[in-house]
C-alpha cells in the first residue's frame, strides 16, 4: 500500500536563482497525482528532492515520521528504497539487456537467488506488456517499449511510492494512450502513491486523482482534480486548457505590457471545457480513490462546465449523481 508524502514550506535556490519558495502539498496515499507547469518552473527538481537527491534550502519532507532532509545518508539510503523513479529517458543502460536493466536493482539492493530475480523480473515484465522481449538491448527496442522497461525496473524492488518524470515525453499521441491506461492499472494493482510529472493536458485531465500546479516560483494550486478542473483562476485555468490569452508567455511570465493590453482590450479567456470522466482500470473495476463524477463540485457549490461527466452531472447544476456501483461515501 502506498504513503503519504507531506510537503512543507518547501524552498530550493541554485545561488541566486529561486527555484521555488513555500511549496505545500500532501499527495495522499495510494493515489494518482500530477504536478504540470511551464518548462523551467523545477518539477524535477521537486522530484529530486522528494527522492532525497536534492536537499532543500528550507522545508520539509514527511515520509511517515521521517523528514528527509533531516536524516543522516544512511538512513536515507533506506528511505529511498521506498521509491521508485521512472526517469525521463527510461535511463537504461543501454550495454544491458532489458532482463538485466530490470533485474540491476534487485542484484544491487538484495540477497535474493538468481531465481528469485528470475521470477521477480518476469511478473514485473508481464505487468507491462515486455514478456519475450527479455533479451533485446535498449537500442533494439521502441521508445515506449524502453519507457515500459524503465518502469518494470521501478517496479521491482515493490517501492510504495513511485515518481515520474515526463513519462509521455518523445511518444506520440497512441503510445501516450497506451502509457496511461497502464499507469492506472498498475496504481490498482500495486496501491503504490503515484506522482507524475508531465506537460501532456490530456493525461492531466484524465489520470489523475489530483492535480498540482507550478508557476514562478511557487504552487499555485494542489487539490482534488475537479477542483482544478473547473478554477477560473487565470494561471491555472489558462494552462490545463491550453491558451495564449492569460498570465503564462513564452518565458513563463508575460509581459507586462502584453499582459496589460490584453486585459485593456477586453480579451478573456474562453468558457471551460467539460471535465472528462477520469481513466478507469482495464478490468472494469473502480479506482482506488475513485469518487462519483461531480463530486467534489458538489460538496463545494461549484457548477462544473457544461457538458462535464459524460451526462452524469445535469448541465447548468451541481446536483450529484451517483454511478452504478458506486457508494456516495466510496
Amino acid at each position: 500500500m502506498g504513503i503519504e508524502v507531506r510537503v512543507e514550506g518547501l524552498t530550493k535556490s541554485f545561488g541566486a536563482q529561486l527555484v521555488w519558495a513555500d511549496v505545500s502539498l500532501t499527495l495522499p496515499a495510494g493515489e494518482i497525482s500530477v504536478l504540470l507547469g511551464p518548462s523551467g518552473t523545477g518539477k524535477s527538481v521537486f522530484l529530486k528532492a522528494l527522492v532525497g537527491l536534492i536537499r532543500p534550502d528550507r522545508g520539509s519532507i514527511w515520509i511517515g515520521d521521517l523528514d528527509l532532509p533531516r536524516l543522516r545518508e544512511a538512513d536515507l539510503f533506506e528511505v529511498r528504497r521506498l521509491f521508485g523513479v521512472l526517469f525521463q529517458d527510461g535511463a537504461l543502460f543501454g550495454s544491458m539487456t532489458i532482463y538485466d536493466n530490470v533485474a540491476f536493482p534487485l542484484r544491487e539492493h538484495t540477497r535474493l537467488t538468481e531465481a528469485e530475480i528470475r521470477r521477480v523480473v518476469g511478473d514485473k515484465l508481464e505487468m507491462v506488456g515486455l514478456t519475450g522481449a527479455e533479451r533485446k538491448l535498449p537500442g533494439q527496442i521502441s521508445g515506449g517499449m524502453r519507457k515500459r522497461a524503465g518502469l518494470a525496473r521501478a517496479l521491482v524492488l515493490g517501492p510504495e511510492i513511485i515518481l515520474f518524470d515526463e513519462p509521455d515525453s518523445g511518444l506520440d499521441p497512441v503510445r501516450t494512450a497506451y502509457l496511461n491506461q497502464l499507469i492506472v492499472d498498475l496504481n490498482q494493482q500495486t496501491g503504490a502513491t503515484f506522482l507524475i510529472v508531465t506537460h501532456d493536458i490530456n493525461t492531466a485531465r484524465t489520470v489523475p486523482d489530483n492535480i498540482g500546479l507550478l508557476y514562478h516560483g511557487h504552487l499555485a494550486m494542489f487539490g482534488p482534480r475537479e477542483m482544478l478542473l473547473s478554477s477560473t483562476e487565470p494561471v491555472v485555468c489558462q494552462f490545463l486548457n491550453a491558451q495564449r490569452i492569460g498570465p503564462i508567455g513564452m518565458a513563463e511570465e508575460k509581459d507586462a505590457a502584453e499582459r496589460d493590453a490584453e486585459v485593456a482590450a477586453g480579451v478573456n479567456l474562453p468558457p471551460l471545457p467539460q471535465i472528462p470522466l477520469q481513466l478507469l482500470p482495464s478490468n472494469g473495476l473502480p479506482r482506488p480513490a475513485q469518487r462519483p463524477p461531480g463530486q467534489w463540485c458538489a460538496e463545494h457549490g461549484v457548477i462544473p462546465p457544461v457538458g462535464s461527466f459524460a451526462g452524469n452531472v445535469e448541465p447548468g447544476s451541481a446536483r450529484l449523481v451517483v454511478l452504478p456501483g458506486l457508494r456516495e461515501d466510496a
